[in-house]
């Protein structure tokens, strides 16, 4: 099983995907722009779901460790973070999480010049760098019950397609179903529903709002 770097794994939807990842038997090295605290929540991990592999280190130490960064900052370190890690990136697969949310009105959608935080980051990382979009969809409170299964699929958008079955299998890993959605530039879709469910959960006082396709095998082929 390859080894899974999060960066910014220390938020909600970071530590989440972290610990539905431990628990499917994946090594995870979490990754924070304070090492620190990457550490004392790799602990965390480490003690919830005894006999994990869990590590903790600042974000380019993860994207070097890794074999697949999961990024799930929030989209004001996006640029910065890609920055930070482009080199160690290189020859990898990045699934990124960033949905480009603009406070305080994040119930609204607004996209980047480039349509996508998703684009944007390819843009940034070149080719080398095998960009998928998944994840935008799910929320942080259903991964954090890491023993219950999700009843919500996920959008997997990228241009190449053995990084995205990748990423379908991860989605599979953290109990979810996880779908091909085409190619990178269609995670304008995915990343613009976020705003959606945020004002779904508002409207309706949940936090668990997500997606369902109908029509779709319920084991559909990866």
């Amino acid at each position: 099983m390859k080894t899974i770097g999060v960066l910014g794994g220390t938020g909600h939807e970071g530590k989440g995907l972290a610990m539905r990842w431990a628990k499917a038997g994946y090594k995870v090295v979490i990754g924070s722009r304070d090492a620190e605290r990457a550490k004392a929540t790799a602990q965390a991990i480490r003690e919830m779901i005894p006999g994990s592999s869990v590590e903790g280190s600042d974000n380019r130490g993860a994207a070097t460790a890794c074999e697949i960064a999961v990024l799930t900052v929030p989209y004001a370190a996006h640029k910065g973070t890609l920055e930070d890690v482009k080199a160690a990136l290189q020859g990898k697969i990045l699934v990124d999480v960033t949905v480009p949310l603009m406070p305080p009105k994040v119930a609204r959608v607004q996209l980047p010049p480039e349509d996508s935080a998703a684009v944007a980051a390819q843009n940034l990382l070149g080719p080398e760098v095998k960009v998928v979009s998944a994840f935008q969809n799910l929320s942080s409170h259903l991964l954090e019950h890491v023993d219950t299964p999700i009843d919500c699929d996920v959008l997997v958008c990228g241009d190449d397609k053995d990084a995205r079955a990748e990423a379908v299998a991860l989605v599979k890993a953290v109990g979810a179903r996880g779908l091909h959605g085409g190619s990178l530039a269609n995670s304008v879709a995915s990343e613009a529903l976020t705003s959606v469910l945020i004002f779904i959960n508002n409207r309706y006082k949940t936090n668990t709002a997500g997606i369902k396709f109908t029509g779709v095998p319920d084991d559909p082929v990866a």
